[in-house]
């Protein structure tokens, strides 16, 4: 198992069980949220990756969403140009699980009981299992120039994402950490408003391919800016779930991939 692994990232450089490495990872996103580890994949495992995604991308379903940050349909007690209920827009394309390869490096890496198991470590979670249904566990997204993911906060407690190939320009992860507190039903509509009318400085994250990110999305808001030049940007999602059976809802996979399976 550890050999498969191996192709697909540097376990010298990455040593997933190792409690020191482990430490260092789950302090990094402790503090800031986030957790950047560049360079994740190998570069034969990177190649291959791009070189599915760009063939398959004439098989991606590409949709365009009008939603509001919070990922929730208009409330009636607010008005329409309100923060709860501005709406904003998000496109890309997709691939979903049933269309990445048996063989491919991120279903060997997707399965891995010790990427699991690092995951587990690091996220403070006991367990992670597979989405039920058969689309949701591995997404490619593609955009193309002019495509974005507009403002938003995520409604799971956690990201994984591996970039596989950079735009020329744009396409750049901006974000503001703990601007609410969910928890506590705590919106601060004041500080989106702030974000959607460009009046604060958000942090930019630009990913190398290769790079492994994990991040808390629920708290922080966050965006993808528009994609510019002829090179797409593809990006994998890597989902997991807390409890085992649960499938994305029909809602949401008709409105993400067009089907439900």
């Amino acid at each position: 198992m550890d050999e498969n692994l191996r192709q697909v990232i540097s376990l010298e450089q990455f040593p997933l069980g190792d409690d020191e490495f482990r430490a260092s990872c789950r302090e990094a996103l402790d503090k800031d949220g986030l957790l950047v580890l560049p360079g994740f994949l190998t570069d034969e495992a990177l190649g291959s990756v791009r070189a599915e995604g760009n063939e398959k991308q004439r098989l991606a379903y590409y949709c365009e969403q009008r939603h509001n940050v919070y990922l929730t349909p208009p409330e009636s007690g607010f008005a329409a140009d309100h923060p709860r209920n501005r709406e904003i827009t998000s496109s890309k394309g997709c691939i979903t699980d049933d269309q990445v390869a048996p063989d491919s490096e991120l279903r060997v890496l997707y399965d891995s009981p010790k990427f699991r198991d690092f995951l587990c470590d690091v996220l403070g979670e006991t367990a992670l299992y597979e989405y039920a249904d058969p689309l949701s566990s591995i997404n490619l997204h593609y955009a193309a120039a002019g495509q974005e993911l507009g403002w938003h906060f995520d409604n799971s407690s956690f990201a994984i994402t591996l970039m596989i190939q950079e735009p020329t320009e744009g396409g750049e992860f901006q974000f503001i950490r703990s601007i609410r507190d969910s928890g506590r039903g705590e919106m601060n509509f004041d500080g989106v408003a702030d974000v959607l009318d460009d009046d604060c400085s958000p942090d930019t994250l630009r990913m190398e391919a290769g790079t492994l990110v994990l991040f808390r999305g629920r708290d922080a808001i966050h965006r993808v800016t528009p994609v510019q030049g002829d090179t797409t940007r593809m990006l994998v999602v890597l989902a997991y779930n807390s409890e085992p059976g649960i499938a994305l809802s029909e809602s949401a996979r008709m409105t993400f991939y067009g089907r439900l399976q």
